[in-house]
């Protein structure tokens, strides 16, 4: 009973220097918002209290709901374009083929990448007088076709999700490979000695296992979706006309730029709630195995 108790006092006392840096770096930052919210400052005056004013304000801003829309699109295409692509790979990368390292090194490189090199890399790649993609295109005579990608209001959002998209595949590929991987091979031996074809063995066994695995990957999608910032700053600073602005960058416009830490505070407490329903909602939705 005493070994017992003496364990737990020392794995208490082993999370205990974890636990209080998550708590003022994480838990009373968040803390600390929820009170700004309720206040008119500009981050050097007194505060003054203005109750829900903060919130009535935001709502009423078509630009804030201007940059919720963008930022569904992003969590849209994120989910449907960063996890299906990285599962497709994994899926042919878990496999006994020569330079597989190499092809993961590859694959995972992008992810640790200095946001700031991918995106003006990218602005030069899409830049459009003579931007890689522009001169590919005239290349091969389809000139026609080029565009201002970031310049455009039109093209300029879907080239953004393009770069998120394709910033973040390896990030989910390692994640599923990893699962894949502990994936056991009597399982997948004793399908095929059944009559099992490829496309049966992967659907109805192999993600079927690795489920619980995907839905981590889609909140962990969600999460960082939802705090997209650094990559559009860079890339379009939220234009064209707003047409790439999302909450945190909007956030982050209001609260330095307009000095309204308040309000600003208002938006990032909207986008916590905002979070919690949109990862409580998937993991609803995919909670149940698949059959």
């Amino acid at each position: 009973m005493n070994a017992a108790r003496n364990r737990k006092f020392f794995i208490f006392l082993g999370l205990l220097p974890a636990m209080v840096i998550y708590l003022i770096f994480a838990i009373l930052p968040i803390l600390q918002s929820f009170y700004f919210s309720f206040m008119e400052w500009d981050g050097f005056s007194d505060m003054k209290f203005v109750g829900l004013r903060n919130f009535s304000d935001m709502v009423e801003d078509p630009l804030f709901w201007n940059s919720v829309k963008n930022n569904i699109y992003v969590v849209l295409a994120s989910v449907f374009g960063q996890v299906p692509i990285a599962l497709f790979i994994a899926l042919l990368l878990n496999r006994k083929i020569k330079g597989l390292k190499i092809f993961r090194t590859i694959g995972f490189l992008p992810v640790v990448l200095s946001t700031v090199v991918i995106s003006l890399t990218w602005n030069l790649i899409l830049n459009s007088e003579n931007g890689l993609i522009n001169e590919l295109l005239r290349a091969i005579g389809l000139g026609g076709l080029a565009q201002n990608w970031l310049g455009d209001p039109d093209w300029a959002m879907i080239s953004v999700l393009g770069v998120v998209i394709w910033q973040f595949v390896g990030l989910y590929l390692i994640i599923f490979l990893a699962a894949l991987q502990n994936v056991p091979d009597e399982v997948l031996e004793a399908a095929k000695m059944d009559g099992a074809n490829e496309w049966t063995t992967t659907w109805k066994i192999t993600v079927p296992m690795i489920w619980d695995t995907i839905i981590v990957a889609v909140i962990l999608c969600i999460a960082g979706s939802l705090k997209t910032f650094d990559l559009i700053y860079v890339m379009t600073n939220g234009g064209p006309a707003h047409s790439t602005d999302v909450m945190a960058l909007y956030m982050f416009n209001e609260t330095f730029s307009q000095l309204q830490y308040g309000y600003g505070s208002a938006v990032s407490v909207f986008i916590f709630f905002f979070s919690l329903i949109l990862i409580a909602g998937s993991r609803k939705l995919l909670g149940q195995k698949m059959i």
